[in-house]
């Protein structure tokens, strides 16, 4: 049952349904993604987003 409320990016309402039912737009999960302090892409993802955010990247 967790997983499967939902919130319309628009509007901000939350429902259970695909679409918002007020404004029609595509609704996304409304939880995070799970944390772990074992993640084995966490290093490849901090240098991504170093990357593209120009921080700490010598030009």
């Amino acid at each position: 049952m967790r997983l499967r409320i939902k919130k319309c990016p628009k509007c901000g309402r939350y429902t259970l349904k695909e679409a918002c039912p007020v404004c029609g737009e595509k609704t996304k999960l409304a939880h995070p993604p799970k944390f772990s302090p074992e993640d084995p892409y966490g290093e490849y993802r901090r240098k991504l987003k170093k990357e593209v955010l120009g921080i700490g990247v010598k030009k």
